[in-house]
This record gives C-alpha cells, sequence and structure tokens, in this order.
C-alpha cells in the first residue's frame, strides 16, 4: 500500500521558518522523482520544487533562494526547508512522487504564515 505522509506544517510569523517532511512506503523510494506542491486559498495546485532521483533540485522561481529540498533514500523521505516565510506562502503542501507516467499524492499538510 502506497502512502506520503506528510508533517511539519503549523501557523508561522512573517519571515520565519518550517521545515516539512514526507515519509513515502510501499513503492522503491530512491528511484522516484519527489516533489513538493502546494495549494493557496481559491488557487491551482503549483510545483514548488522537484528533487530528482539523479540528486538534481529544481525549483519554482517564487521560492528560489528561500526553499531547500533534500531527500534520505535510507529513510524514504523527502524535505522542504523554508525559511523567510511570506504570507502569500500561505497554502496546503503536497508530497508528491513519480515514475514512469505513475504519480502518487499525500494528504497534505498546511501552513500558514500570519502575523
Amino acid at each position: 500500500q502506497v502512502q506520503l505522509v506528510e508533517s511539519g506544517g503549523g501557523l508561522v510569523q512573517p519571515g520565519g521558518s518550517l521545515n516539512l517532511s514526507c515519509l513515502a512506503s510501499g513503492f522503491t523510494f530512491s528511484i522516484y522523482t519527489m516533489s513538493w506542491y502546494r495549494q493557496g486559498p481559491g488557487k491551482e495546485r503549483e510545483l514548488v520544487a522537484a528533487f530528482t532521483s539523479t540528486g538534481s533540485a529544481n525549483y519554482r522561481d517564487f521560492v528560489k533562494n528561500r526553499f531547500t529540498i533534500s531527500r534520505d533514500n535510507a529513510k524514504n523521505t523527502v524535505y522542504l526547508q523554508m525559511n523567510s516565510l511570506k504570507p502569500e506562502d500561505t497554502a496546503a503542501y503536497y508530497c508528491s512522487a513519480f515514475f514512469s507516467g505513475i504519480r502518487y499524492w499525500g494528504q497534505g499538510t498546511q501552513v500558514t504564515v500570519s502575523s
């Protein structure tokens, strides 16, 4: 049974930091590209960052130099370190795994940036 379980969301003030984690099980984690997406209120889901199986990290412009994606294949876990958070980063954040046309999704974790 495939599972992606996100954790680490919460309420943070502007300028603060959060570290999201996504624990995967039920598939061969190391061969999948792992990504973080987000969906803000009234918005479509959008890609935030991705980490390929070959070690390449890619970011959307709106999070470059603020967010860092990483993965630990030994722990079947992908992380998203988020610094300098802004109110516009408020969204539900979803972990996703992709390989050869197959995509899995987690249930999401809420991040709220507000003073």
